[in-house]
């Protein structure tokens, strides 16, 4: 299963809509990278956080999912409380092709802040912005900037196209957009 390169990523997003908007190069110069990189795509968190919080003794669970569970907010940072998490969301809208399994890894400069970014992978034939987990494993509050790099997808390509796709599955978190909570 081969790790896709910069030039097949390119081509991938700017004839066939893998990726949307997609950025050419990495963009550096003030800002924590994003774009394209060697062998991978560096995504931009969007503006919109939903900052998990215990204001209302809330129970998180997968099953029955409560919106008391965390409040919204919208701008150009957010907060992350001390051994805590938001969830979030990229700027950029994917389609995976057939063929293709994604794979997201946190960006260093986060990461060495003690800030973690968990994605499940990108299965093949799935679309749509990436639901994006930060939790903040430190004793101080965090920051994170939004329209700045958050966490970098690998596109690995498998030896044939599987028999049955996430689109074939009608999987749940099609085409969603902006931050999709649980669902059963």
């Amino acid at each position: 299963m081969p790790i896709m390169p910069d030039h097949w990523i390119r081509r991938m997003a700017t004839e066939h809509g893998m990726i949307e908007p997609f950025v050419e190069n990495q963009r550096r110069e003030g800002v924590i990278s994003y774009g394209l990189s060697s062998y991978g795509y560096d995504a931009r968190v969007a503006d919109e956080f939903k900052v998990f919080t215990n204001v209302d003794n809330a129970l998180v669970d997968p099953k029955k999912f409560s919106d008391d569970s965390f409040v919204t907010r919208k701008g150009e940072t957010c907060i992350i409380p001390p051994n805590s998490f938001v969830l979030a969301h990229t700027v950029e809208y994917f389609r995976i092709p057939r063929d293709v399994l994604v794979i997201c890894l946190g960006k260093s400069t986060y990461a060495r802040c003690g800030l973690i970014v968990n994605v499940t992978p990108l299965e093949p034939e799935w679309e749509g912005q990436v639901t994006i987990e930060i939790s903040n494993t430190t004793p101080l509050p965090a920051r994170i900037y939004a329209n700045e790099g958050i966490c970098q997808f690998l596109f690995l390509q498998g030896a044939g196209a599987p028999d049955v796709s996430y689109a074939d599955r009608k999987g749940k978190y099609m085409g969603q957009r902006g931050v999709a909570l649980p669902r059963l």
